[in-house]
């Protein structure tokens, strides 16, 4: 039965049992672009943005939402987020470039990271992005000499770290103790970085920022942190702190397998508003503003990676290996956090499975598999396989591995496809290279 649940709003199987995805045949895809290709649903990116922006502002209408351009952002993206309301969460010089030459608003720009340069401050001074997120006391100090030099007093949230567990993969567990990111709350440090920010001479501490990692399918960490960040922020009233904005990041869950079932968005809306409400009238507080950085959420679902079967190994009694052109250089999650993903054979996509199979990848490592014993329809060499949720992180967290060129991403709506990243040539693999 086809995995709908974990596929773009728009994909269904045809009468000849080929996917097709924004009203575009998988094959059709491949014969244009070539595969490895990454496939976007403009229906789904657009959906989920709204998703988000309705349900949060539907119970708190002073929300933001930002996307967390670390999932995978390009220009054409960008502008896309930016029609649909959105603001950015960045956490890199690149990424905050990207979004200047996207020549998108940078009031609702948020900079996060544990270790920003001198460089990269200095450059979101320069161009006057909304909000820092400041991660460490050294980038306290630097940042408020760096905006005092330039004549600037800039806006920031300080991330502090809750010390709750949101049992998720340890790799992308952030909001504990024994974590690089944010002030602990617990140690002290945390306090001590609230009365920094309040005597900072050429800051503006404005609220309050943690995040408990991703993806997160429980709602219970989103209630305990919201609950104890804001009893923590009410310990400063009276040196100075008034909590005008307030966000506990995002890691919101999507479903990477038919049997996974993440929590809908108006969950998710609930349980934060919900607490921080009744939290704030508990405290005597006057509701802060609130910023959610959805990111996985937004463009996971909208993406689909369609590969081409090349070498077939049975190896009797043991696997057979079905070798796909991809693998761990444009997805390096199975490899990274043992990520699991449905596989779909796109030509045969309603067809009955009839045998297990290994997929493995083009790269020089044993470890370069994508999906371990999935049931398939009986499999050829030139066969298209598709596997879901291939937006986030796929294509951000690709690598030149092998000195593979990384492969085009296309956006489908209504039967036609526009290219917003051209393949990789030889010549760009060498194109920083100097003899």
């Amino acid at each position: 039965m086809f995995p709908q649940s974990v596929f773009p709003d728009t994909a269904k199987v045809d009468s000849q049992g080929e996917l097709v995805l924004g009203g575009c045949r998988a094959s059709d895809l491949a014969d244009e672009y070539g595969t490895p290709v990454y496939v976007l649903d403009e229906e789904t990116l657009r959906a989920r943005c709204r998703s988000f922006i309705d349900e949060f502002r539907k119970l708190h209408p002073a929300t933001h939402v930002s996307y967390a351009c670390k999932a995978y952002i390009n220009p054409a993206l960008a502008r896309l987020f930016e029609e649909e309301g959105m603001g950015f969460d960045v956490v890199s010089g690149g990424e905050l470039a990207l979004a200047i030459n996207s020549q998108v608003s940078l009031d609702e720009v948020y900079f996060h990271g544990n270790n920003k340069t001198p460089q990269e401050l200095s450059e979101a001074l320069e161009n006057n992005i909304g909000w820092v997120v400041v991660d460490s006391f050294y980038e306290m100090d630097l940042l408020d000499r760096l905006a005092g030099e330039a004549g600037k007093t800039q806006d920031i949230l300080i991330r502090v770290s809750p010390g709750i567990d949101p049992h998720t993969h340890v790799y992308t567990t952030t909001g504990i103790l024994d974590s690089k990111f944010g002030f602990s709350i617990q140690t002290g440090d945390a306090a001590n970085a609230v009365r920094m920010g309040l005597a900072a001479k050429n800051l503006n501490l404005r609220g309050l920022h943690f995040h408990l990692g991703s993806p997160i399918f429980e709602l219970e960490p989103y209630r305990a942190a919201v609950d104890l960040v804001l009893r923590f922020a009410a310990e400063f009233r009276e040196e100075g702190l008034e909590l005008q904005r307030f966000s506990p990041g995002g890691g919101f869950a999507i479903g990477y397998t038919r049997d996974q079932e993440p929590p809908p968005v108006s969950a998710y809306a609930e349980a934060i508003v919900s607490t921080m409400t009744a939290t704030c009238q508990d405290l005597k507080m006057d509701l802060p503003s609130l910023v959610i950085e959805p990111g996985r959420a937004i463009i996971g679902p909208a993406g689909v990676a369609i590969y081409r079967i090349g070498a077939i190994k049975d190896v009797p009694g043991v696997r057979k290996f079905v070798s796909v052109d991809g693998g761990m250089g444009d997805n390096i999650r199975p490899a990274l956090y043992q990520a699991q993903y449905e596989v779909v054979a796109a030509g045969k996509a309603n067809w009955e499975p009839e045998e297990k199979v290994t997929i493995a990848g083009k790269y020089c490592e044993s470890g370069d598999l994508l999906a371990t014993d999935v049931m398939l329809p009986k499999l050829e060499s030139g066969d298209l396989l598709a596997i879901p949720a291939a937006g986030a992180y796929c294509p951000s967290m690709a690598s030149n591995y092998n000195m593979n060129p990384r492969p085009p991403m296309v956006l489908v709506k209504d039967g036609k496809s526009r290219l917003i990243r051209r393949r990789e040539s030889y010549q760009d693999l060498m194109h920083c290279d100097v003899v």
